[in-house]
């Protein structure tokens, strides 16, 4: 029977694919964390990882044991829980993965407030324009705009956004008053890089009547960006707007979309109170600033 000593540096070569990134996050000499590995897959009496000049890759044994390894990790971490007992402030690390519209303009007021509120808790934001890895604990829970389709996830739907075309001042002071959807033929598009769009719920295109994206990007936040800059129209968040002076929204009794934010984690996790007690507290704020940042807008 293997420790959970063991587990946990197997998870974290796991996580990290380097002995040197393992080795940083678990405070210990690379070769330490090699010794130890080569240790346990004698003990097992076959390789976990397969070693190249890129770092370590999981094995077909090494992927099988990374599931009995999360579990004990979980249960670990429940018992550690229950000993200490619940306070009512949180402690320690944890990061959250979202897309980087709402990394960019939701969660900073909220991972301020949830901080002050708590001196103790470590909050990370990953903001990539492309779903966070959770099996890889690349982030201990996520904020999607799809439920995950992964049976070992579990998820819940914070809120739904809404979003319309807009474009600045400047730049439709430069054409005839935009009154149809038709016209949008003549202008500019702002958009994503179409193959790039790493989720069906962020394609706009085909209810535009569009045929190309001149400036395009793979994030929101460069893409509002863009509109700032007088580059053209496209789609944009309303709850990113009130951080846009300059830029209003358009043709908003034509076009418009709503989409939904979920919260995704490890369905083991929701046995932990330190992380269901965030969960919660999480999806209230969230909830409660995109209202606010929509409620700022003005009918236009």
């Amino acid at each position: 029977m293997q420790s959970w000593d063991d587990m946990r540096i197997f998870l974290s070569v796991a996580r990290n694919e380097t002995l040197s990134g393992a080795g940083k996050t678990l405070r210990m000499d690379p070769a330490t964390v090699g010794r130890r590995i080569a240790r346990l897959e004698e003990g097992m009496g076959q390789a976990l990882f397969a070693r190249s000049p890129q770092g370590y890759t999981l094995t077909e044994a090494g992927t099988r044991m990374v599931d009995h390894a999360e579990r004990a990790e979980t249960a670990m971490q429940a018992a550690a829980s229950s000993v200490t007992g619940n306070t009512e402030a949180l402690s320690g690390q944890i990061r959250i993965g979202a897309p980087d519209g709402c990394a960019n303009f939701v969660l900073p007021r909220v991972f301020t407030t949830l901080a002050k509120a708590n001196p103790d808790l470590d909050l990370q934001i990953v903001a990539l324009p492309r779903v966070v890895n959770l099996s890889r604990r690349e982030a201990d829970m996520a904020i999607t705009v799809s439920p995950p389709t992964a049976s070992r996830l579990s998820y819940q739907r914070i809120t739904d956004y809404h979003l319309h075309l807009a474009a600045s001042d400047t730049y439709l002071s430069q054409y005839p008053p935009l009154t149809a959807l038709s016209q949008l033929k003549t202008h500019r598009i702002v958009g994503y890089i179409p193959d790039m769009i790493f989720d069906k719920e962020l394609d706009y295109l085909n209810d535009m009547p569009v045929d190309r994206v001149s400036l395009a990007s793979n994030a929101a936040s460069v893409q509002l960006q863009l509109l700032r800059q007088h580059g053209g129209i496209g789609i944009a968040h309303d709850f990113a707007l009130p951080f846009a002076p300059g830029v209003r929204r358009v043709l908003t009794d034509q076009l418009s979309f709503t989409r939904s934010f979920y919260l995704v984690r490890h369905a083991e996790d929701r046995r932990l109170d330190r992380i269901s007690r965030f969960a919660k507290a999480l999806v209230d704020s969230v909830r409660s600033e995109v209202a606010q940042l929509e409620a700022r807008l003005c009918n236009t």
